[in-house]
């Protein structure tokens, strides 16, 4: 009896998953560009993209600009893309909206 005990014991043990929980980060923020307010949204990338946040804007044409950041030497930087001068302006805006969500967690 004992012996089954230990071998159930033993195979549920085997059996047991471990789950780690990853908190989803996604925030909007408005931002002032050339005089008027725009919607940005972050995401925060995980798994093997840790440390690199999506960022999307509308343009005036109502396209979606979409683009990456990744934290680099404790700045959060543009990954280098062809993007309107407007949002590369604006990169200095994005590093500080970004620590400030993280901060708030």
């Amino acid at each position: 009896m004992r012996i089954a005990f230990t071998f159930v014991f033993h195979l549920l043990h085997f059996w047991t998953m471990r789950i780690e929980v990853k908190k989803n980060i996604h925030f909007t923020k408005l931002v002032k560009v050339n005089g008027r307010l725009k919607e940005f949204n972050f995401r925060k990338l995980g798994g093997p993209n840790e440390g690199l946040f999506t960022v999307d804007v509308s343009d005036d044409r109502g396209n979606r600009i979409l683009f990456r950041m990744q934290k680099e030497q404790d700045i959060w930087k543009i990954i280098a893309q062809n993007l309107p001068s407007w949002v590369m302006e604006k990169e200095t805006t994005f590093h500080d909206l970004i620590e400030e969500e993280l901060r708030s967690m």
